[in-house]
């Protein structure tokens, strides 16, 4: 299972809006390669972002990636 992992972005980036639509297009630019068969169920992808103080955010998947974020 490919373990994608974010370690840093820029703090405009932050927001779980923004990390849905990066964790999308990793998602959609890892399984396109054909070679490496790769299907969506197999991607994670996850971000940390704890070292800077703020909370290590939820990771994504093929199931949840294309879904609204939870407002708190």
């Amino acid at each position: 299972m490919p373990f994608v992992h974010v370690a840093w972005l820029p703090k405009a980036c932050r927001t779980p809006e923004i990390r849905k639509e990066v964790a999308s297009a990793i998602i959609k630019a890892v399984t396109a390669v054909k070679g490496a068969e790769i299907t969506p169920d197999k991607v994670v992808v996850r971000f940390s972002e704890a070292v800077d103080g703020f909370a290590l955010p939820p990771g994504h998947t093929h199931e949840n990636v294309d879904q609204p974020v939870a407002k708190k």
